[in-house]
């Protein structure tokens, strides 16, 4: 289906990340270059990269936030 293996997506990711700031950012900058539609892109991609984008669509307000209980 894919070109590229899950591992070496999210290793390119990891390091556009780093320079971009954000793994939102770093996803869509690696699909463009390897011509993979975004959406699509969700199976290469490693369960903690996975979290980090959920932090960050959170802390952007495109997700919504979870309820947490005061403990």
């Amino acid at each position: 289906m894919f070109d590229i293996e899950p591992a070496v997506f999210c290793q390119k990711v990891e390091n556009e990340a780093k320079d971009c700031q954000s793994y939102i950012d770093a996803v869509l900058i690696v699909c463009e270059e390897f011509e993979i539609d975004p959406t699509a892109s969700a199976k290469l991609l490693s369960v903690p990269i996975i979290e980090k984008i959920q932090i960050e669509g959170t802390e952007f307000n495109l997700l919504p936030k979870k309820s947490e209980l005061p403990v």
